[in-house]
């Protein structure tokens, strides 16, 4: 698994979606490229934006490529607040944007993009892994 731990994250929200977006794990599929990078960019911007008080925290990131199936992983690790943002009820997209609940869109599309997406809370710890396949 390529990984990394970035401490503070406030403010590196960029650096985090592009070391995991430099993975010599990633695709060289452009299309699929611009799907895994829409689900890091939402996943990633939510925990630096909400995970800690003022940003002031670690995130741990990695992707491992599974060459049997093939299936790429991405993994979010950080010991913020306790938050599994699969328990929000998804968005009711047929609803103009005036009429819909304002946040969840970021995760939804998580979910419509990747194969699966799964949370745990572990050890003190919240883990989003995020899974897609590439071939």
């Amino acid at each position: 698994m390529v990984k990394k731990r970035f401490n503070p994250i406030k403010d590196k929200s960029s650096e985090i979606i592009e070391f995991l977006m430099s993975s010599p794990d990633m695709p060289d599929d452009e299309a699929l490229c611009f799907k895994l990078r829409l689900s890091i960019e939402e996943a990633v911007d939510n925990v630096v934006r909400y995970a800690y008080d003022g940003g002031i925290g670690w995130l741990e990131v990695g992707t491992n490529l599974d060459n049997d199936q093939p299936v790429l992983t991405i993994e979010l690790r950080d010991a913020g607040t306790p938050f599994n943002p699969l328990d929000r009820d998804d968005p009711d997209v047929s609803l103009s944007a005036d009429e819909r609940q304002i946040g969840g869109l970021g995760i939804f599309l998580c979910k419509k993009m990747m194969d699966n997406i799964s949370y745990r809370y572990q050890d003190g710890n919240n883990i989003l892994t995020m899974t897609k396949k590439i071939k």
